[in-house]
């Protein structure tokens, strides 16, 4: 992440990373969701070509890149175009990685996520004739040629945080995260609201280990890297106590899985609660542990944008995804489905049309606005 964008920073923002400053993460507007491809697997060939531009998690990170990988994928499918994609080893590789999907005549090239901002916005700037999307991160001062796809993901993350503190049995649950920046502490935001929520509700003391919204502080990791010390990490919320563990770290919160599991095989009923991507699909080693994810629609999202694109219906106006238009979402039980109780289920469906409604607010610092 370059200097300037470093300069405007304030701790404690979400997965994804913080703009310059919190003015830079504001949106703009407030575009529609874009609309569903409707196409094929048997869509006639076109020269039409979308790429992408993975961060340094790369596109096989069972969370954020790999879902919006998928999208890119779908598209080739659905509208029979090509495409191109380079995966990032490194910050310092955004810029030539960018460059080069200029130089191969990509009409719209998708960015993936927040530490790709400044390169986006610098390549964009140079080549105002090609097109580009950037998925978790807005600036105000994007070129007319950059579509941003934010998303509000605290939403769906206090219904995580709501479900912790319900299925908990021994009363702590924690989080941790990559590094400290805005797409990775909107999650975090999320979750200890849901969690206080719960304790208001009905009367509990259930504790969060690993995030203060207050002090906008709590536990990282320091990259997306690192996934033993998302191990060591978890394995020590474990011996102090917690029995649900929400990492926002991408590949990182394999280590987590894999502490969690470990614990179970030692008879102690701990559970993960992962994110961006429906986890018990994404990351199957460990779905026996995943209670639920925290989801961001990606695949969706960039498969509509680069549809819109090749037809020629090109929007600047960021799309913010919600609960209300699916853009988030907390995902199925699956096979723990029993570990929730049926009331529970009840109040978390609830919840959301709460949520929805406005008669729940949820607020992030690092929330997009409209």
């Amino acid at each position: 992440m370059k200097k300037s964008l470093r300069a405007g920073f304030k701790r404690g923002s979400m997965a994804g990373v913080a703009t310059a400053g919190a003015a830079a993460f504001l949106l703009a507007g407030c575009g529609a969701p874009p609309s569903s491809s409707g196409g094929s697997s048997a869509a006639p060939k076109s020269d039409y070509t979308a790429c992408m531009v993975s961060d340094s998690g790369g596109f096989d990170d069972k969370s954020f890149n790999q879902s919006g990988y998928e999208g890119l994928q779908s598209a080739v499918k659905d509208l029979g175009i090509q495409e191109k994609h380079v995966q990032s080893k490194a910050d310092t590789d955004y810029d030539p990685n960018l460059r080069s999907m200029v130089q191969q005549g990509c009409k719209l090239t998708v960015t993936v996520g927040f530490l790709l901002g400044d390169a986006t916005k610098s390549i964009a700037t140079a080549n105002p004739n090609s097109h580009f999307a950037i998925i978790d991160y807005n600036d105000p001062t994007f070129p007319k040629n950059v579509k941003p796809i934010v998303y509000d993901t605290a939403q769906a993350a206090f219904l995580a945080g709501y479900l912790a503190a319900g299925t908990s049995k021994t009363g702590k649950v924690a989080t941790f995260g990559g590094i400290n920046i805005p797409t990775v502490t909107i999650f975090m935001d999320g979750f200890a609201d849901g969690v206080k929520y719960y304790n208001e509700k009905k009367g509990k003391n259930v504790q969060l280990i690993g995030w203060d919204k207050d002090k906008q502080d709590g536990t990282f990791v320091g990259d997306f890297k690192q996934v033993d010390k998302g191990k060591v990490l978890t394995q020590g919320f474990l011996d102090q106590g917690a029995d649900i563990v929400l990492p926002v770290a991408g590949p990182v919160g394999g280590g987590a899985g894999s502490a969690i599991l470990d614990a179970k095989s030692k008879g102690k009923d701990a559970k993960l609660i992962w994110v961006d991507s429906d986890g018990y699909l994404t990351a199957p080693d460990y779905k026996s542990v995943i209670l639920s994810s925290v989801q961001k629609t990606m695949a969706t999202a960039v498969e509509s944008v680069i549809k819109d694109d090749k037809d020629g219906k090109f929007d600047a106006s960021p799309y913010i995804g919600t609960l209300a238009n699916g853009g988030v979402a907390l995902a199925p039980f699956h096979d723990l489905d029993s570990a929730v109780p049926a009331d529970l289920k009840s109040e978390l469906d609830q919840l959301k049309k709460d949520i929805i409604s406005g008669t729940v607010k949820v607020e992030s610092k690092s929330s997009p606005t409209k």
